[in-house]
């Protein structure tokens, strides 16, 4: 009976040390960046500043297409693109209350939602065949880009502070602040990451990805530049940060590449061909 006894303990022990060498090795992927979205910020800025022309297409390795088992095929005839517009168009309630709560089109807000998440399911395909290819819905990211629109931790922090300062380029106007006050006592960076990642309720992903939006609008009008109706503009000002965000009279579309269905894209340019399409414009209409 003893000998059953030790065996059993041994088991247990070997058992745990199992499972704290993988959260160590999990750990140490994080740290090093193993985990993460593929487009880091410099990548982002990079593109933005570049000379080159990058709203042009490149071929790259193959994705599957949904019509006629193309190699290759335009953004919009991916699966992909096919969850992305399922997941949009369940969310398009939160969506249009947001439009309503910041003075920001839904098409607009979800015209930087689409490169994210198609660069995020065709950086991570088992994920996407294995979970949200199925259900038709948005994926909520978790490892330093966060919520559906793969916005930074420290951004989000930034979107607060320039909503309540009106002596910023960036500030909005008054009222926008009062939509992401905290309660009293609460913990400020967990439950700014609760929001952002709340995976049954995608308001605030939202909420802080329009409000970014409104104070990128702002800055440039203020400068005396309107891009409300550039989305190209707008969408690769959201992919590449509050920094590179300098206002001129001959802006470029450019951003992260998002690969998907054969070609490569600037992120700013696949949200503005999302913008212009007949693509959920019952849905989203201008």
């Amino acid at each position: 009976m003893k000998r059953w006894m030790k065996i059993a303990a041994l088991a247990a022990l070997a058992l745990f040390a199992l499972i704290g060498l993988a959260f160590t090795a999990i750990f140490i992927a994080m740290q090093f960046g193993l985990l993460n979205v593929r487009g880091s910020i410099l990548e982002r800025n990079s593109f933005f500043t570049s000379d080159a022309d990058a709203t042009k297409q490149a071929t790259v390795p193959a994705r599957p297409c949904v019509e006629d088992g193309d190699s290759e095929c335009a953004w919009n005839k991916t699966p992909e693109w096919d969850v992305v517009a399922g997941g949009l168009t369940k969310d398009a309630v939160i969506i249009k209350r947001v439009a309503s709560e910041t003075k920001i089109s839904p098409r607009l807000i979800a015209s930087v939602v689409v490169p994210e998440q198609i660069r995020f399911f065709t950086s991570e395909r088992e994920v996407f065949k294995r979970y949200f290819e199925p259900l038709k819905i948005l994926g909520s990211l978790s490892q330093f880009s966060l919520g559906v629109s793969g916005i930074k931790q420290e951004t989000a922090v930034q979107i607060e502070q320039y909503a309540s300062d009106p002596s910023s380029d960036f500030y909005p106007g008054k009222g926008y602040s009062d939509l992401i006050t905290y309660p009293a006592g609460v913990d400020h960076d967990q439950t700014l990451f609760n929001r952002l990642t709340d995976p049954k309720d995608h308001y605030y992903s939202y909420l802080y990805t329009a409000l970014y939006l409104k104070e990128i609008e702002s800055q440039w009008k203020k400068a005396g530049f309107d891009i409300s109706s550039k989305p190209d503009i707008v969408g690769t000002l959201f992919n590449i940060g509050f920094k590179a965000s300098v206002p001129k009279a001959d802006p470029v579309a450019a951003g992260a590449g998002v690969q998907t269905g054969g070609r490569t894209y600037a992120f700013g340019t696949l949200g503005g061909m999302f913008y212009n399409s007949l693509e959920l414009r019952t849905v989203f209409p201008f």
